[in-house]
């Protein structure tokens, strides 16, 4: 009997996220209430951390990403950043 491989693909998440099919434009909103209803569907995806997740390690500037907008993600990184400093010293 052959093995069977199996292999991770990092991006699997995206199949089941609920943005699939959604034009793209609604995570790249150009005001406030655009940045709302993107992050109402992300509140509800079952791969928001995930999204989130690849956002932060791709270092993705624009757009809502995982329900968090490109400040919230900024501020994200800096604290993680500021406690690995302080887990290294």
């Amino acid at each position: 009997m052959a093995a069977t491989v199996t292999t991770y693909d990092p991006n699997d998440w995206r199949k089941d996220a609920a943005c699939r099919k959604l034009d793209t434009a609604v995570f790249f909103p150009e005001d406030d209430l655009g940045a709302a209803k993107a992050k109402a569907i992300c509140a509800a995806c079952p791969v928001r951390e995930a999204c989130l997740d690849f956002a932060l390690i791709t270092r993705q500037d624009d757009g809502v990403w995982g329900g968090l907008d490109e400040n919230e993600r900024r501020r994200v990184r800096r604290r993680r950043q500021e406690a690995a400093r302080r887990r290294a010293a």
